[in-house]
């Protein structure tokens, strides 16, 4: 037999396997899980999805050394690897569908992913064997193996609950607006007009130069502050909310099981806002922007408001911090529209 058609024979049962693993990746990304008509045992189902997962972190790490080197497996060990590696991934992602949405729609998103991206891994060290299935370890097909390798590894950092799902979820969030936040304030310390110490003698007096494109001007600035000031809100009700999950979030019940979820979707358009507003505040300032934004921003953090006060994670101690945000946020949006409007 020559060289070519082992390769084509060895080739086969690998190529069958990436299109069946791919299958099942795009199923697992878009399908439903099974609704569990009577008690579900979280517990258990997170040791039996670790041991799947251990599984197919293993399979791969077989199926990489077993093509690192010449010579090939037979057409025979080929077939028994991809049966193999097919059936540790068919648990996988059967495993994956016992968990019910009655478990929560955060944790479930959360181990969706990563059960897709063990998928993802497992397909690229396959394209990645079948590229160079003769030649010996490549710096690709070490990367491709440490691919399955992190993203199985990634299981053990996952929320075991929703709560604490919805928790990662809003300290994800948190992190986006605080880095909108920094952004806004370095480019505020460091942004002027360029040439405002070279003409300023030549031009005199406190008249504006034409050409804002570079720059911000006095009134852009004091537009900014209460700007700032939104956005600052912003950064406070998701850490507030934060907090209030982490001491009140109860998951006991499917209606306040559910009111996580709320809380953690909703934070989700809190920071495309906030980087909304922000993209309109770079020179040459964009007032319309600013003012379709701010007004946007200031509805939507009401709206989270008005979730947080009709959850079960609201107390006495929560609402207090509710109702100044919402004069802040009121306030800010009042001073920013008097302030853009001040000249006309």
């Amino acid at each position: 037999m020559s060289a070519e058609n082992c390769d084509e024979n060895v080739s086969v049962p690998l190529r069958n396997l990436l299109n069946s693993i791919q299958c099942i990746r795009d199923r697992v990304r878009d399908g439903e899980s099974n609704e569990s008509d009577g008690a579900f045992n979280l517990s258990n189902f997170w040791d039996t999805l670790n041991q799947a997962v251990k599984a197919v972190s293993q399979e791969g790490t077989k199926l990489s050394l077993a093509f690192s080197k010449p010579p090939l497996p037979s057409q025979q060990d080929a077939e028994k690897l991809s049966d193999s590696m097919m059936k540790s991934v068919l648990t996988l992602s059967t495993v994956y569908y016992w968990l019910p949405k009655s478990q929560g729609i955060s944790l479930r998103r959360q181990i969706r992913d990563a059960t897709v991206e063990v998928l993802e891994g497992v397909s690229q060290l396959l394209e990645v064997i079948l590229r160079s299935p003769q030649q010996s370890l490549t710096q690709e097909q070490l990367t491709s193996t440490g691919g399955v390798w992190s993203a199985c590894d990634q299981f053990a950092q996952l929320p075991r609950d929703n709560k604490a799902a919805v928790l990662v979820v809003l300290s994800d969030q948190s992190g986006v607006v605080k880095d909108a936040l920094e952004e806004i304030e370095q480019a505020l310390a460091e942004v002027q007009d360029p040439f405002s110490d070279v003409l300023e003698d030549e031009q005199g007096g406190d008249e504006p130069r034409g050409n804002q494109d570079t720059y911000w001007s006095e009134k852009d600035r004091r537009v900014i502050g209460q700007c700032h000031g939104l956005m600052k809100a912003s950064a406070a009700c998701l850490r507030k909310l934060m907090s209030a999950v982490r001491s009140n979030g109860d998951i006991s019940t499917p209606q306040k099981l559910a009111q996580l979820d709320d809380l953690g979707d909703i934070s989700k358009e809190i920071s495309p806002g906030v980087d909304d507003l922000a993209l309109c505040l770079y020179p040459p300032m964009d007032y319309i922007g600013v003012e379709s934004n701010v007004a946007k921003l200031a509805a939507l953090l009401k709206k989270v408001l008005e979730i947080i006060r009709c959850s079960h994670v609201c107390g006495e101690s929560q609402l207090t911090w509710v109702q100044f945000l919402e004069g802040a946020i009121d306030h800010n949006l009042q001073k920013t529209i008097d302030l853009i409007h001040a000249d006309s």
